[in-house]
C-alpha cells in the first residue's frame, strides 16, 4: 500500500519527501498512519530499484530539499500494480481505497473494469466478522447490540459499494 501510494502520487507530479508524506497521510493516515521509519526506507528501496529518481533543490528557508520523481521504470511498475493488484489490495478496504485513488491512471477502461470486477467478486462472497458453526453470522443473529451494529453498518456499506461498483463497471464497459 505504501509503495503504491508513493508511485501513484509521484506519477502525478514530482514531490519532496515531506509533501509526499502529507499526501499519503491525507489518503489513509487516519486509518493507517505513515511513519518516517516506514516511508523513507520505502523511498530508498524504490530509488535503489530504479523506480524513483531524485535531485535536490534549494530549501525555502535553509536545507536543500530532496525532490522525488517517477522514472519510466517506475511508471511501468505503477501500471503493472494497477492492472494486477495483489489480492490484499482487493480484499482490504483501506488498500482498495488506495488502489482506487490511482486507478484512473490506467488508460484502458476494460482494465479498470477488470479490477473493479475483482472487488465485486470479493464483496459477493458471503462473509462476516463472526461465524457460528462455520457459517457467517448475520446482524439479526448477532445476539448483542454492539455486534449487531457492526454487522448492520458493514452490510449497509457493502450494499452501497456493490451499487457503485455495478454503476462504475457499466460505465467503463459502454
Amino acid at each position: 500500500m505504501l509503495e503504491l501510494s508513493i508511485l501513484g502520487f509521484l506519477y502525478e507530479e514530482p514531490l519532496h519527501g515531506y509533501e509526499l508524506k502529507e499526501r499519503i497521510k491525507a489518503l489513509s493516515g487516519h486509518v493507517r498512519p505513515v511513519s518516517d521509519g516506514a516511508l523513507y526506507p520505502a523511498i530508498t528501496r524504490l530509488v535503489t530499484a530504479g523506480l524513483l529518481g531524485q535531485h535536490t533543490e534549494p530549501g525555502s528557508s535553509a536545507a536543500p530539499r530532496r525532490i522525488l520523481s517517477l522514472t519510466d521504470k517506475g511508471r511501468e511498475s505503477l501500471m503493472e500494480r494497477l492492472r494486477h493488484p495483489k489480492q490484499a489490495e482487493i480484499t482490504d478496504q483501506v488498500r482498495f481505497n488506495t488502489l482506487l485513488a490511482f486507478l484512473r491512471h490506467l488508460d484502458d477502461p476494460r482494465e479498470q473494469a477488470a479490477v473493479l470486477r475483482r472487488r465485486q467478486d470479493f464483496l459477493n462472497t458471503p462473509a462476516s466478522f463472526f461465524y457460528r458453526d462455520g457459517e457467517p453470522v448475520r446482524a439479526e443473529e448477532a445476539g448483542d447490540l454492539f455486534r449487531q451494529g457492526m454487522l448492520r453498518v458493514a452490510r449497509a456499506t457493502g450494499e452501497a459499494e456493490r451499487a457503485w461498483l455495478a454503476e462504475a463497471v457499466a460505465r467503463l464497459e459502454e
